[in-house]
């Protein structure tokens, strides 16, 4: 990345006071302003940074590429059930047909459906296409031939974070690397 960068390029990866991400899945980052204004806050540990210079009339900096948080922020122990997090779940997977979509090409369908007692809950709903929730409409599965490839249940935040790390975003910077992939295994 050279000094010409536009700065909306030059996001700073957020990590925990244990330097892991915050999250994988959106990837937990910060916009070059939010990253200034904590180094000034003093909220912050610069780790690394970007060649990019931004400078006031005063004062001149190099940008930060990953920041680290002085004081750590304990994770959920459980995720919200949220349709993304159903997706994530499932690895945006349909668990009918088994094929990979956009977020907003899914849907999520009730196993046991809501006109038969099935309740909204981690339990009973998966991703589906569009395709399968239609051609499942409120039947039971026994009655359609249609099983989800996987029974339906409460992922950990664990879980989530994991699926995530299998999605990068479009960008990612070379000093992101050893924080994004920790537990990879190294090799000679």
């Amino acid at each position: 990345m050279d000094l010409n960068t536009p700065l909306e390029k030059c996001p700073a990866l957020i990590l925990n006071a244990d330097y892991r991400p915050l999250s994988y899945f959106p990837l937990s980052l910060w916009s070059w302003q939010d990253a200034i204004k904590a180094i000034f806050r003093d909220s912050v540990v610069v780790v690394s940074e970007y060649e990019r210079i931004v400078r006031s009339p005063t004062h001149e900096m190099r940008l930060p590429s990953v920041l680290a948080l002085k004081e750590y922020i304990p994770s959920a122990k459980w995720p919200a059930f949220t349709r993304f997090n159903v997706f994530l779940r499932d690895g945006f997977d349909c668990m009918y047909c088994q094929g990979n979509f956009k977020a907003n090409d899914l849907t999520f369908d009730h196993v046991i459906p809501r006109s038969r007692g099935g309740r909204t809950s981690w339990d009973n709903i998966v991703a589906a296409c569009q395709g399968c929730n239609t051609r499942k409409g409120d039947r039971m599965p026994d009655d359609c031939g249609m099983y989800p490839r996987r029974e339906p249940r409460q992922p950990s935040i664990f879980e989530l974070q994991e699926n995530g790390r299998k999605f990068p975003p479009n960008f990612l910077h070379e000093s992101w690397g050893d924080f994004l992939y920790w537990d990879t295994e190294l090799v000679d």
